[in-house]
């Protein structure tokens, strides 16, 4: 199991130019974790899409389903002191520090392709194109 951020999940639904290597580290692992958070995150993102008519609302909601369907059942609520902690340690927001929290509540690492996560957070994030390498 992995814990991953919303790109992460928005990368494996949504067609585009990470979409391969977040299959890859889908088929490598596909047990995913996320907190909660990522829901909103991934509406807005739809949202962009819809406004942008990338997608309409029907292909916007067949990818929330996905997307939900990828985390079924592994979603967290961190501890909100561990998240606050977590921020004033670093130069990430809360909202990307819930994604660290949960990681480290799990004791998972987790997958990103946040530069500021990554080099924020080394002994816990690993970079999504880790897996273009790992197969």
């Amino acid at each position: 199991m992995i814990v991953v951020d919303t790109n992460v999940i928005a990368y494996l639904v949504l067609e585009g130019e990470h979409t391969g290597l977040a299959r890859l580290a889908f088929r490598r692992d596909p047990a995913w974790a996320a907190p909660t958070l990522w829901r909103s995150e991934f509406c807005n993102v739809l949202a962009g899409y819809v406004r942008r008519r990338d997608l309409d609302l029907m292909q916007a909601l067949e990818a929330l389903r996905l997307a939900e369907s990828t985390v079924h059942g592994c979603e967290f609520q961190p501890s909100s002191e561990a998240v606050l902690q977590l921020a004033a340690q670093s130069r990430c927001s809360a909202y990307d520090c819930e994604f660290i929290a949960s990681a480290h509540q799990l004791g998972l690492p987790l997958v990103t392709s946040d530069r500021q996560i990554l080099d924020d957070f080394p002994e816990t994030a690993i970079a999504l194109s880790a897996f273009s390498a790992s197969g």
